[in-house]
């Protein structure tokens, strides 16, 4: 029998932890995330299975649930395609370019923080109404794919006009801890503004916490709609979209279904994270009345948009066009705007299907659309265009899907339209050289001006701008030679130009791709520093400049490269935490992130010069060594900027960053460098070394990956 009362204590994994006791203490634990211990499905290759996927069973089984009304959650309209449109757009809409990071590629809206923002109330529900398709077709359909699939078919089923899906996508096992989405502690607060609108935190894509845009009643809830097109320009540039793209978008996603704020927030009960146990992971339980159905609250707004909530048609363009408008509340008492003097007949139906008619809404969003002056003149042309509206729309809802996957080459199977865009980051087949070639290669380069240092540099400044996030970047495709890479200062453009122009006449003499040779040259200068043989792969590609988004790659410039010892400028969080930053988005674990650094020191790379501390470049394990030479004591010099001097004599030895001493202040990264220091493994750093060189070079090969 039980024994009553309480017990104290205490579980597992409780108590005070580290980085309560050190809280600036570099957080090592985004570069081990996502790996076998949490992924129940060890050794199963998504990528093959979803080739044998019934994708039309998907989309036929999607259409049958989605006018299949449950008594748990009604489906407004007797449909729950917008319900589903909402869905997929809140788990692509994440997206931001600052980082690549976000995007609906990994099924990460199934977990905290994503599945409990405001912004994305009761999409636990639509979750839930798909869980019979995913159980249905199990391994072959993840769910990143389905939450994606499930608002195409919606749109499809309402009549609306799409490009089709690319399935491909990857389910992750829990939270991603690499993201940072801001430091507010309170649901919709705002402490990432400088100055101005414009001036929005990097890399953030949002206004408020919890947001996935903007917020639709305005800025901080002001009801000013040419401020809130300032939010709506600069939130949708950061994760991709042009004007015309943002007004398509928009235009035609709110042509769908409605907003919900029949009764007060405060009757909502937690989300879905905070709900108690027997709620079973369904959160924002609502007392307002049923809770359900016309009673339903999620975003505190009310009111459909158009007159045909489940049809695809100009609905939203002349009810928005067509008539005057004034400010008022919701039930929920947020600011919307209601048509003035409209007729009967222009009203939408009760989502009850009881026959009631209501009154169409705008948000102060939709608002900015009509009286922004640049907005304004992209949706006269839409009026007077319908089928140019309907592509327009087609072509940014599949770009708003497809953003972080990549290049095409990553698109496993699907119904989508075989097209060739700039975001895509398309690069054209390459060569693959012969061993012969490779060597004549080799031998023109050794014979030219390119110094060890340059070899090296230029191969880490072509294939380190690849980030996992979106699969952008990297060596393939050549673009450090394009702008606007061949301009970033970080890649000492002067320079670069001048190793260019001797690759691209190799290249032109062996009909082989720059993108190649610059590899070539980067394998070499390791083997000529490091008595080493280093495997090379060839087959790159040369991008062209019309194929490179210009743009988006602008983004992507470093503003600070820890692995090359370089800072722009004074920032707020430290120049470690920037290479951390950097080190995941190259997918690279405590122990290749401080191979890499050791390495490339020894090789002689640090655009600031400090870190090097041998006379010339060699691949060895010196450089831990050095580190861990306690004939010095170290002193901070300035911003990033460490002196050391001899115990005894006080005689200047040598300099450093941060990012270098790091590795012997941080208790984990300096056992990793005691290893590599030890004299037992030179070979086994050389080794570990060259691996981790080739995973950076070959990172973007999807055609080997």
């Amino acid at each position: 029998m039980m024994k009553r009362g309480y017990e104290k204590t205490m579980a597992t994994g409780a108590g005070t932890q580290n980085k309560d006791w050190w809280p600036k203490q570099l957080n090592l634990d985004i570069l081990r995330q996502h790996d076998i211990k949490s992924n129940p499905l060890v050794g199963f290759d998504y990528k093959k299975e979803v080739m044998k996927l019934d994708y039309e069973g998907v989309k036929n089984d999607v259409k049958e649930v989605m006018k299949n009304s449950q008594d748990w959650w009604p489906a407004d309209y007797g449909h729950y395609g917008p319900f589903f449109i909402r869905l997929t757009w809140h788990a692509a809409g994440t997206y931001r370019l600052g980082d690549g990071r976000g995007g609906g590629g990994t099924g990460a809206q199934r977990f905290a923080p994503l599945n409990s923002w405001p912004d994305n109330g009761n999409l636990d529900k639509a979750r839930r109404l798909l869980w019979p398709i995913k159980q249905k077709y199990g391994n072959k359909l993840s769910w990143a794919d389905l939450l994606i699939v499930a608002g195409n078919v919606a749109i499809e089923d309402m009549g609306g006009p799409t490009h089709g899906v690319a399935l491909g996508r990857e389910d992750i096992w829990h939270p991603e801890k690499d993201i940072y989405w801001g430091s507010e502690d309170e649901w919709l607060a705002d402490n990432r503004y400088g100055k101005t609108r414009q001036d929005l935190e990097n890399p953030l894509a949002a206004v408020q916490m919890g947001l996935i845009y903007v917020n639709p009643e305005g800025p901080n809830a002001n009801p000013d709609p040419l401020m809130s097109a300032q939010d709506v320009r600069e939130t949708f540039a950061r994760m991709g979209m042009n004007d015309v793209e943002t007004f398509a978008l928009t235009a035609g996603g709110h042509t769908f279904g409605k907003a919900h704020g029949n009764g007060r927030e405060e009757k909502l009960g937690p989300q879905p994270e905070g709900a108690p146990l027997e709620k079973q992971g369904l959160g924002w339980e609502s007392e307002n009345n049923s809770g359900v159905g016309v009673d339903t609250v999620t975003s505190g707004l009310e009111g459909p948009w158009t007159t045909n909530p489940i049809k695809w048609d100009m609905g939203y363009l002349k009810m928005l066009y067509e008539n005057e408008w004034e400010l008022t509340k919701s039930p929920a008492g947020k600011h919307i705007w209601h048509p003035k003097n409209l007729a009967e007949e222009f009203m939408a139906p009760e989502v009850d299907g009881s026959g009631k008619k209501v009154m169409p809404m705008m948000t102060t969003a939709d608002m900015a659309l009509k009286m922004d002056p640049e907005y304004r003149k992209i949706g006269e042309g839409f009026m007077n265009d319908p089928e140019g509206f309907a592509e327009a729309f087609a072509k940014a809802w599949f770009k708003l899907l497809h953003r972080d996957m990549g290049p095409k080459s990553n698109y496993v199977t699907g119904d989508y339209k075989d097209a060739d865009y700039a975001w895509q980051n398309p690069v054209p087949e390459g060569r693959k050289l012969s061993e012969n070639e490779v060597s004549k290669i080799k031998n023109d380069i050794k014979n030219s001006d390119i110094s060890i240092i340059e070899m090296i540099e230029t191969a880490w400044a072509s294939a380190s701008t690849f980030r996992y996030s979106d699969m952008k970047g990297g060596a393939n495709g050549a673009r450090i030679r394009l702008a606007p890479q061949k301009d970033w200062e970080v890649n000492r453009p002067d320079e670069l130009m001048r190793v260019l122009n001797v690759y691209e006449g190799i290249a032109e003499k062996y009909d082989a791709s720059v993108a190649d040779v610059i590899v070539i040259s980067g394998a070499l200068g390791l083997e000529m520093a490091g008595d080493i043989q280093v495997e090379v792969t060839t087959g790159r590609g040369d991008a062209s400049q019309d194929m490179t988004d210009v743009e988006g790659f602008e983004y992507m410039e470093p503003r600070a490269d820890g692995f090359r010892n370089y800072m722009e400028k004074e920032f707020a969080v430290t120049s470690e935490e920037l290479m951390l930053d950097r080190a995941q988005l190259l997918g690279l674990t405590p122990t290749e992130m401080t191979v890499l650094v050791g390495g490339l020191r020894a090789l002689g790379i640090s655009h600031s010069g400090d870190g090097v501390w041998n006379d010339e470049p060699k691949l060895d394990n010196s450089w831990f060594k050095t580190l861990l030479d306690m004939s010095v004591e170290w002193k901070e010099t300035g911003y990033n900027s460490y002196e050391a001097h001899g115990r005894n004599s006080g005689e200047f030895v040598r300099t450093a960053s941060r990012t270098d001493l790091v590795f012997g202040s941080n208790s984990e990264l300096r056992a990793i460098v005691e290893v590599y220091a030890q004299d037992d493994n030179l070979d086994r750093f050389r080794n570990d070394f060259v691996k981790t060189w080739n995973k950076i070079m070959n990172a973007d090969r999807f055609d080997l990956n």
